[in-house]
């Protein structure tokens, strides 16, 4: 109970959700006080069940079921009822004692009991509650060697027929039926506990398949069905442990699964997990499969990452490159993963290799990854290559005329002592490009006036906005560069952004018209016309002044 305090709250949750878990204490209902856990609903967007860990090994920990708490996070709801416990700290060692003491009262009534008296109570609940009966049945069939019985009870656990409305399980049932098809990972894993695990290894990739075909059938927004495969791979891999089947039989299973033979999303199954089950000869067939598989669908998507998988876990980079290298984009993206690879592996001057030829081969320079780009010019950096690294980003900047691969122009262009030339000639460009015909509604004109702005080449840029044209954004950015050098222009432009503004309304359009207000007031400052100022403000307040905010705000600012 020591570590339920508002503090540690405020750690387990983060302060984003502590604030919000305040605003949820109103929402608490139905708390409940155990010896060591106190548990409640919580009212949000559904009903959440929440419970709380007083006394836990590391500390308080807690368990929420909505979204973010089924990722393991200590959620909003989680505060909100830490919260409420809090406030009712007084009485909680009381409620703790009570707690305990009925406990052992209940423990104490049933030990009394003869097995008669047990049987009759427990007939009467198994009558009363559907899901005990159901695990008693599939305990039942478990302990009697009924394998046919237990499959007919996980295939009745994995049916949506009772949740079903249409053929379809609407989200508001998709919980109800997930908690049922979740008995049957505990049935499997029972079956594995009781030496049995062969049969559960059956079960286990039935589940599975009845799983893939329910799902299509279940609003799974939650990802309640998600869980349960990742559940039933873990049941599956734990009876493979304990049974051990025969490695070549498991080895084709593994890679029928993971190429989708099972038509199977949800249990995401990694045959590397399998590789001491396997064993040497097991991993060989595995590889062998892999392979053929790989050579008759170099594309295939699946193919491509079990060979992957398998290249990498072996150590085998070539075989990885191999792999990308059958499917190389278009763009050089694949051309990137390989170098990458191969600088990983030691092997820089393949990679370099690799990466230059992702830039040979990309048929249209505008269209190349990125990445691949910065890349190989980080490379080319390495090695003291730096008119490489000017070469292919003035390419780069020539294909894709933005402010971005000029700067990244600029950048390589300054550390190879060549920028003067470099900006001339990539300006010219911008420039021919700005007056010639546009490309698909396209050209240059604002990009120049960008890279000129982003120069500090106020003169430059001006010129470039008047000739070539400009939008409000550049010309409001140009404006405070030029207004200390060119007050009446800049006050000409800042007059023309304001007038639209006085048309409309709200708190953010306020904002900005006083920005303009305060840049326009410096303005008539530095050219010596400040009772001109004067004048335009108090029309201005004369015609907006139903605008309470604008005048509160102009207040503020001493306009």
């Amino acid at each position: 109970m020591r570590g339920l305090t508002e503090a540690n709250l405020k750690k387990l949750a983060g302060s984003r959700s502590f604030d919000r878990g305040r605003g949820y204490v109103d929402a608490v209902s139905g708390v409940e006080v155990g010896d060591g856990w106190v548990t409640a609903s919580v009212h949000g967007t559904e009903r959440y069940e929440v419970e709380l860990a007083l006394d836990a090994p590391g500390g308080l920990s807690g368990e929420c079921d909505c979204p973010y708490g089924m990722e393991g996070n200590f959620c909003k709801h989680l505060v909100a009822l830490g919260l409420t416990v809090l406030a009712q700290r007084e009485s909680l060692p009381r409620q703790r004692k009570a707690a305990r003491d009925r406990a052992q009262d209940l423990d104490a009534w049933l030990s009394a009991l003869s097995q008669p008296e047990l049987l009759a109570l427990l007939r009467e609940e198994i009558d009363e509650n559907r899901q005990l009966r159901r695990r008693l049945e599939l305990r039942a069939a478990s302990a009697r060697g009924d394998l046919a019985g237990v499959r007919a009870r996980i295939r009745d656990l994995i049916d949506i027929g009772p949740f079903a409305q249409y053929g379809y399980v609407e989200y508001a049932d998709a919980r109800a039926y997930a908690d049922q098809a979740g008995q049957a990972v505990s049935a499997i894993g029972a079956l594995t506990g009781s030496g049995r695990a062969i049969d559960a290894i059956t079960l286990a990739r039935e589940a599975m398949r009845l799983l893939a075909e329910a799902v299509e059938s279940v609003d799974d927004s939650d990802g309640w069905l998600g869980q349960i495969g990742a559940d039933l791979a873990d049941a599956h891999l734990d009876a493979c442990r304990a049974a051990r089947p025969a490695p070549e039989e498991l080895a084709h299973w593994l890679v029928g699964h993971v190429l989708g033979d099972l038509d199977d999303g949800l249990t995401d199954i990694d045959p590397l997990d399998y590789e001491n089950v396997l064993g040497e000869e097991g991993m060989g067939v595995l590889r062998k499969l892999a392979a053929e598989a790989w050579r008759g669908n170099r594309r295939g998507w699946a193919e491509k990452y079990l060979m992957e998988r398998l290249a990498k876990a072996g150590g085998d980079v070539d075989a990885v490159i191999a792999v990308h290298a059958a499917d190389l984009a278009p763009n050089g993206h694949t051309h990137l993963v390989i170098a990458r690879e191969l600088d990983t592996a030691g092997r820089p001057a393949e990679a370099l290799s690799w990466a230059e030829r992702g830039i040979r081969e990309v048929e249209d320079l505008a269209t190349v990854d990125t990445a691949l780009v910065d890349h190989l010019c980080e490379r080319y950096a390495q090695v003291a290559r730096l008119a490489d690294a000017v070469a292919l980003r003035r390419d780069h900047f020539g294909a894709r005329l933005s402010l971005l691969t000029y700067q990244q122009l600029r950048a390589a262009a300054r550390a190879a002592e060549c920028w003067p030339a470099e900006r001339e000639a990539a300006l010219a460009l911008l420039r021919a490009d700005a007056a010639g015909p546009r490309r698909g509604g396209w050209y240059a004109g604002p990009v120049l006036v960008d890279v000129l702005l982003d120069d500090k080449d106020t003169d430059a840029a001006w010129q470039a906005a008047t000739d070539a044209g400009a939008d409000d954004r550049q010309w409001l950015a140009l404006t405070d560069q030029a207004r200390a050098d060119r007050p009446a222009d800049a006050l000409g432009v800042y007059l023309r952004l304001a007038e639209p503004l006085l048309k409309q309304t709200g708190n953010a359009v306020y904002e900005r018209l006083v920005g303009l207000l305060l840049s326009i007031r410096d303005c008539h400052r530095r050219l010596g016309t400040e009772d001109e100022f004067g004048v335009y403000v108090a029309t201005l307040r004369t015609t907006q002044k139903r605008k309470r905010n604008l005048m509160s705000l102009m207040d503020e600012h001493g306009l």
